[in-house]
């Protein structure tokens, strides 16, 4: 085995991959760009060498780099991960020039499978079943056209050397062929420098089903179960589940066997994942093959128990694979979700920015989380917004179904917008619940996907306002607590305090004012009161409204506030405007510190006259700045602190005189 290998990736893979090789002892040596300086999966490695400026092509594409990185690092070995290098037949040629060991398959295979018309004729020939279509050399119009009237419509245009959607056209008729033809050419030679096509039957419900295929160097290769992955946006897989609902041990079989011919056809080595086409009556057609480790690995590992990083150390050492077809087991059923950094009201538009706060459901036997990024860590414009993978098991699909709906609410993202809430729309779908499976599922269910939320917004506007008066309580651990003075209620001699709060929710404004007694707080909010009682424990807000109880969380950075209930995060910001008023005119115009915090500036001046509304003092606490104001017209008698001076809850800051006192 190993002694030391390098990892030539970044985010959530680099970090499994080094988890993997630490048990295993394997030394790791992280490669970073400028902009993952700080990154989850540099803190994890034993060592970590910068490539360059923040661009892919700067950093994680410099091959040579890499290799002269590994070469002093005394790595032994490089894992691609999956992207980036991973498919990259040069740069597996330069590891073998180097005489270091790529942890993938050999450069043929690579090769092979880089061409999709090329893989499709390498796999007509070695049996395996090939959607009816045209895979040919003969490029020109005239040819594609009469090919295309062969093979008949719906049809479907796709890049012989692309990806992720590119360069793909749905032709309906043969009016379109021309015109779709132009526009899909275009696009695969800005994409991938290539504008050669390939055509084939389009299969209007299709499901997309995937199988994990394993080799060694003794002749061994055996397949793992499969995964059903037709829950896609753009042909990018947003759903992935294993084994594949409604699917049978006689098809998983044949597939995997089809499968497994596949990676023999190519000389195959290590992990690879052989994608199918599985028609509405039974009949499956070979797609494309992946030549490296998948994104939605674990679903099959959790199915299985077993490690396919390790299994990619081991066959790359040399080894022979751990398990034959026979001892390979499935248990259970496994969800994966990708949680990403992007807005899916708005076409899935990347995000990026600063995760402010970040809470992840907890990890256990039913539970795994894969990431690469902690809380405060930057989502990079430079890379895949994708923030992590969640995964669930169970002893059954609707058990997994019920398991991930609990862990996406328990998954908490603020700083950042994400498509938690769509991930829960899709779960818990009517027709992904019973399995109404094709590759059409999103666009199909467009309306339902993205139907107007439900949202709480009063509720939510009275717990960040509950939030933000439990947090200017400062408990002293040294304190007397059976003292009357302990306590941060509102009680105030001759005074019923009144804090008028301001709290901003996109381009809409609510104005709350709350009394605060001593047991409760009564809070009006667009024109209804409620009673309400909280309490804070760190971020957990535990609130009465009324005649409901409810237990949420709450994050604060800066003057956002973000209130989690259930799937849904609502960010408010907010200001403050505090005016303390009074009962008599004995203490009429004692103007008081509502909160522990500091002055910042002293705006009135003794003697001054004011109006309503004038600022006199503004003061911080929690980060925030609280203005406090003049409740009427009238005169400022004295001013009683300075800027920088600190002042507890209740210290009386400004003594005033109203008009008609």
């Amino acid at each position: 085995m190993f002694r030391k290998i390098l990892i030539a990736n970044r985010g959530e893979i680099a970090c499994r991959v080094i988890d993997t090789a630490h048990k295993l002892g394997i030394r790791c040596v992280a490669v970073y760009s400028e902009a993952d300086a700080n990154a989850r999966h540099v803190r994890m490695a034993d060592e970590a060498y910068l490539l360059g400026p923040a661009p892919s092509k700067d950093s994680y594409l410099r091959a040579d780099k890499i290799i002269a990185i590994a070469k002093q690092s005394g790595a032994e070995a490089i894992h691609p991960g999956y992207g980036f290098l991973s498919e990259n037949e040069e740069f597996a040629k330069a590891c073998d020039t180097a005489g270091v060991v790529f942890i993938g398959p050999p450069v043929g295979a690579i090769t092979a499978m880089g061409s999709k018309s090329a893989a499709k004729a390498i796999m007509q020939q070695a049996g395996v079943p090939l959607v009816p279509g045209y895979h040919g050399d003969d490029q020109s119009d005239a040819l594609l056209a009469k090919e295309s009237e062969k093979i008949g419509y719906p049809q479907l245009l796709k890049a012989a050397y692309g990806g992720g959607g590119k360069g793909m056209r749905v032709v309906w008729k043969a009016a379109e062929f021309a015109d779709a033809l132009a526009s899909a050419r275009r696009e695969a030679k800005a994409g991938f420098g290539n504008d050669k096509m390939l055509i084939e039957r389009y299969l209007t419900k299709p499901r997309h089903i995937e199988i994990q295929v394993f080799a060694d160097n003794h002749g061994n290769a055996v397949y793992l179960a499969e995964r059903d992955c037709s829950i896609q946006r753009r042909h990018q897989k947003v759903i992935e589940e294993a084994p594949a609902p409604n699917f049978s041990a006689e098809q998983r079989k044949a597939m995997g066997e089809a499968a497994v011919k596949a990676a023999k056809a190519i000389d195959y080595r290590g992990a690879g994942t052989v994608e199918f086409l599985f028609d509405e009556d039974g009949s499956f057609y070979f797609m494309e093959m992946n030549t490296r480790l998948q994104v939605e690995h674990p679903v099959t590992e959790m199915i299985t128990g077993q490690d396919l990083v390790n299994w990619q150390l081991l066959v790359a050492a040399g080894e022979p694979l751990p398990l034959t077809q026979d001892e390979i087991q499935i248990d259970g059923h496994a969800i994966e979700v990708r949680v990403y950094a992007e807005d899916p009201e708005n076409d899935f538009l990347p995000a990026t920015g600063k995760l402010t706060y970040l809470r992840q459901p907890e990890a256990n036997r039913h539970v795994r989380v894969d990431t690469g990024v902690v809380e405060n860590d930057e989502v990079s414009p430079f890379y895949d917004p994708m923030i992590a993978k969640l995964i669930v098991w169970d002893e059954s699909r609707d058990r997994a179904i019920a398991r991930m709906l609990r862990a996406l609410d328990d998954y908490r993202i603020a700083g950042v917008t994400t498509n938690l809430s769509f991930l829960t729309s899709l779960t818990e779908h009517p027709a992904f619940k019973a399995a109404e499976l094709d590759t059409n599922f999103i666009n199909q269910h467009q309306d339902s996907l993205f139907a107007p939320a439900n949202k709480q917004n009063n509720q939510a506007l009275v717990l960040a306002a509950l939030f933000i008066l439990q947090q200017q309580k400062v408990p002293s651990t040294q304190a007397n607590l059976s003292s009357p003075w302990q306590f941060s209620h509102g009680w105030r001699l001759n005074e019923t305090p009144t804090v008028n709060l301001t709290l901003l929710e996109g381009e809409t404004t609510h104005q709350l004012t709350i009394q605060q007694l001593q047991q409760h707080y009564i809070v009006d909010v667009e024109g209804q009161q409620l009673c309400c009682t909280a309490q804070l424990n760190g971020d957990e807000l535990s609130a009465v409204l009324g005649d409901h109880r409810s237990k949420v969380r709450v994050s604060q950075y800066q003057d956002t506030i973000s209130v989690f209930i259930k799937h849904q995060r609502y960010d408010f910001i907010y200001q403050t405007e505090v005016a303390v008023l009074t009962d008599g005119a004995e203490h009429a115009g004692s103007l008081t510190a509502p909160m522990n915090g500091t002055i910042v500036a002293v705006i009135a001046q003794k003697g001054a006259n004011v109006n309503a509304g004038d600022t006199l003092v503004i003061m911080e606490a929690m980060k925030m700045e609280y203005s406090i104001k003049a409740p009427k017209n009238g005169v400022v008698n004295d001013v009683f602190y300075a800027a920088g001076d600190l002042v507890k809850d209740g210290a009386e800051l400004v003594d005033f005189t109203p008009e008609d006192a």
